[in-house]
């Protein structure tokens, strides 16, 4: 099972922004994210979630659970 871990690099190596024990042996990819990447995905996720979290048709199923 792959598994992303926000991490910021510091004095030269990876810290994870939680912490995490590793494998030995764990394969790892890392993939360099610049801030301006990072703001693009982050603001293109947030409209997505809000259209799939935030609308009107999922009403139906509050209702369904108050009976």
């Amino acid at each position: 099972m792959s598994q992303n871990i926000w991490g910021i690099v510091h004095q030269g190596k990876i810290e994870t922004a939680e912490p995490i024990v590793f494998p030995d042996g764990a394969k790892v990819l890392v993939t360099l994210v610049t801030d301006e990447e990072a703001d693009f995905w982050t603001t293109a996720s947030a409209k997505s979630l809000k259209a799939v979290w935030d609308n009107p048709e999922d009403d139906v199923y509050a209702q369904l659970l108050e009976k």
